[in-house]
């Protein structure tokens, strides 16, 4: 689990193919605080560490991540957003982000707003249908607030300390992104169709999902 706030902005220093597969070698200042076995959240796809040296975290990324990704349009020079795996405890500045892309959008347009830069990516129904005015959306691992949705795309505004401190603020129009939508929005679509998993293979009961929806004031 993450929160959507980059810790390092780290480089691709080489793309070792292997199989389907590739092997990337990052260097970052993260390094310290990654161990074999961990988590490390690139462009905001969550990629277990196999091996660290110095400066260079090595991560696999498989056919059905590169398939799904941007991951397989790295190459070495390329930047990318890191963050490291939250701990209990920590402080949850962003939003619960999973690592789990649902999809990729492509930079439409940015425009300057003052010390603001608002950039507009064309996405598909299956982050859109998601997507609320206000609401958070992760974008190659970013966490940040929608500004505004129009027909099949949305609008961030990013701040000075974001554009300082990720890739954003490299973007031209054309170029893909990860993004991942909402979590809690996911829970609330799953209660409102009012299914429950029955292991003996009978009907569904959309009762007691309803019946908490209202509890909770979700219907």
């Amino acid at each position: 689990m993450f929160t959507g706030l980059i810790q390092d902005v780290g480089v691709v220093r080489a793309v070792l193919p292997d199989g389907g597969s590739v092997h990337l070698h990052l260097e970052t200042t993260l390094t310290p605080l990654l161990a074999d076995g961990d988590s490390l959240a690139t462009n905001g796809v969550c990629l277990t560490i196999t091996g660290t040296r110095g400066d260079i975290a090595v991560a696999t990324a498989v056919p059905e991540t590169l398939d799904r990704t941007n991951l397989g349009e790295q190459t070495p020079g390329s930047r990318v957003n890191l963050e490291p795996a939250m701990r209990l405890g920590d402080r949850l500045g962003g939003h619960l982000v999973q690592g789990h892309v649902d999809g990729t959008g492509t930079l439409a347009r940015r425009a300057e707003r003052g010390l603001s830069l608002e950039l507009t990516f064309a996405a598909g129904p299956e982050i859109l249908r998601y997507a609320v005015h206000k609401g958070s959306i992760c974008i190659d691992g970013v966490s940040l607030t929608i500004a505004a949705l129009g027909e099949g795309e949305l609008t961030v505004a990013l701040v000075p300390h974001t554009l300082g401190h990720t890739t954003l603020q490299d973007m031209t129009p054309g170029r893909r992104v990860n993004l991942e939508s909402d979590l809690l929005a996911k829970y609330v679509e799953r209660l409102l169709e009012g299914k429950r998993g029955d292991p003996g293979g009978g009907e569904t009961d959309g009762g007691l999902s309803e019946e908490l929806l209202r509890k909770h004031g979700f219907a």
